[in-house]
């Protein structure tokens, strides 16, 4: 938690386990037990949802085929380092039910990608994100019917040694802080800050 707080400093108090959650790119190449896998998903699976419709979807790479097909649709950039991975996840959310729009599907998806991300942290897993992929490849190869949104893939596993990444990774391998509270909350109307006796 140490050297955490050295690049994260919360402003009110708050669970350190939303301080502590980042996103590393160096992966131990160690399976992850099934049960512990699977429970990141039951965490997801209790976010809220509008109408509780649940629109998110979660396409799973877990063995050495799987994942080499997820490889072709990822940039050069992002396989360098989630090639050692133990498990990708493309992250979907359903866009209509029957005729009618789901207004809220990428909103309440990343609830639930949030669920999942806060219970891998409190296995020791650790959770990266990217957009950097082609999507329209990974529809493609995936086999993703249109009514499904692609929004992000993730890598899960056991964090590895920042020593073992690229040079050029090894100098962004740390938590990154966040903007001040009064830069993304406003009172009353857009832009007007919020008024605290901190």
């Amino acid at each position: 938690m140490a050297n955490i707080l050295e690049h994260r400093v919360p402003e009110f108090e708050v669970d350190e386990v939303f301080i502590k959650r980042w996103s590393p790119r160096a992966f131990q190449e160690k399976e992850v037990p099934e049960d512990l896998l699977f429970s990141l998903f039951e965490a997801a699976r209790w976010a809220p949802s509008a109408f509780n419709s649940q629109p998110w979807r979660f396409i799973i790479a877990r063995t050495k085929e799987d994942r080499e097909k997820f490889h072709t649709f990822i940039s050069d950039f992002n396989l360098v380092w989630c090639k050692k991975a133990p498990v990708l996840v493309l992250i979907l959310s359903k866009t209509k039910e029957d005729s009618t729009s789901i207004m809220s599907h990428a909103f309440d998806t990343g609830a639930a990608w949030g669920y999942l991300s806060i219970q891998a942290m409190k296995h020791g897993l650790i959770t990266h994100p990217m957009t950097g992929f082609d999507f329209a490849k990974a529809r493609e190869v995936l086999n993703i019917p249109d009514e499904y949104a692609i929004q992000a893939l993730v890598a899960i596993g056991y964090q590895g040694r920042k020593e073992d990444l690229p040079e050029h990774l090894q100098e962004r391998e740390f938590p990154k802080g966040r903007r001040p509270l009064k830069e993304s909350v406003f009172e009353g109307s857009f832009g007007q800050p919020f008024h605290t006796d901190k």
